[in-house]
Order: structure tokens, then C-alpha cells, then sequence
């Protein structure tokens, strides 16, 4: 199990209401590791994302840390919870994680569409970063 997806399910359990977790999910943009402006370019959006979509990653002691932001406040709630849950492992971890939270709070039946192409391009790319990193060790 991994601790961190878990305890984001925890968390989400909390809410019976779809309504009381996208109010838990927005309130989650304070905790997003906001993109630096200079990154928030045409070369670090996220192709397929119906809003704006930035995101960055770096290296530091082996570790991919990663930084974002959008035009849309559930998604970065969204961004906020897949650098949470991401964010501050091994390239080889993130190239591999089986990110299991986001059917089991149910996510992927609850956003749009459009927002699930965007959740599944947005985790690629991040995915991608981190293999990139993998690939300079």
C-alpha cells in the first residue's frame, strides 16, 4: 500500500456528497506547488486539457519534484493531489506508480470527459519528466 494514496482516500471518504469532495478538491489549490512564471509557457502546457494546464518538474537528490498551475480551480486541486501523490520520488517510482486513489475516490466517473483526457495527458506528461530523468542518471 502506498501511504500517500491512501491517505488521500481517507480523506475523500470523508464526503458522501460528489459536491462536498469538489469543495475538499478546490480547497486543495493552497497546497499547490504553484509553476514558476518564466515556466508558464506554450512549452510547458499540457496538450489536451480543455483549461490551461502548466507543468514543471526538477531533479534534486534523486528526487522529481514537480510544480504546476491552470486557469481552473478544480484542476488545480486536481494538480494539487497528483503532485501529492507523485511529487518527491524516484524517477523509476513515478515511471511505474499505479496511481489506484483516483478510481478509488472515484474521480474518473465524476469529472467530465474532457477533464478525465485532461487528468490522464497531464499524469502522461509527468510520467514522461520523470522518465526523461531516469534516462540522464
Amino acid at each position: 500500500m502506498d501511504q500517500i494514496q491512501e491517505e488521500i482516500i481517507e480523506e475523500f471518504s470523508m464526503f458522501d456528497d460528489w459536491l462536498d469532495k469538489y469543495d475538499y478538491l478546490i480547497s486543495l489549490n493552497e497546497s499547490l506547488p504553484v509553476i514558476a512564471p518564466e515556466h508558464k509557457t506554450d512549452d510547458y502546457i499540457i496538450e489536451g486539457c480543455q483549461s490551461r494546464v502548466w507543468v514543471d518538474a526538477k531533479l534534486e537528490d534523486g528526487k522529481v519534484y514537480f510544480s504546476a498551475d491552470s486557469d481552473a480551480i478544480i484542476i488545480k486541486g486536481l494538480l494539487a493531489l497528483l503532485i501529492r501523490a507523485m511529487g518527491g520520488r524516484s524517477a523509476e517510482e513515478i515511471a511505474s506508480l499505479d496511481l489506484y486513489f483516483i478510481d478509488a475516490i472515484g474521480l474518473k466517473e465524476n469529472l467530465s470527459p474532457t477533464r478525465g483526457n485532461g487528468l490522464v495527458a497531464t499524469i502522461k506528461q509527468m510520467r514522461l519528466y520523470a522518465l526523461a530523468f531516469a534516462k540522464q542518471n
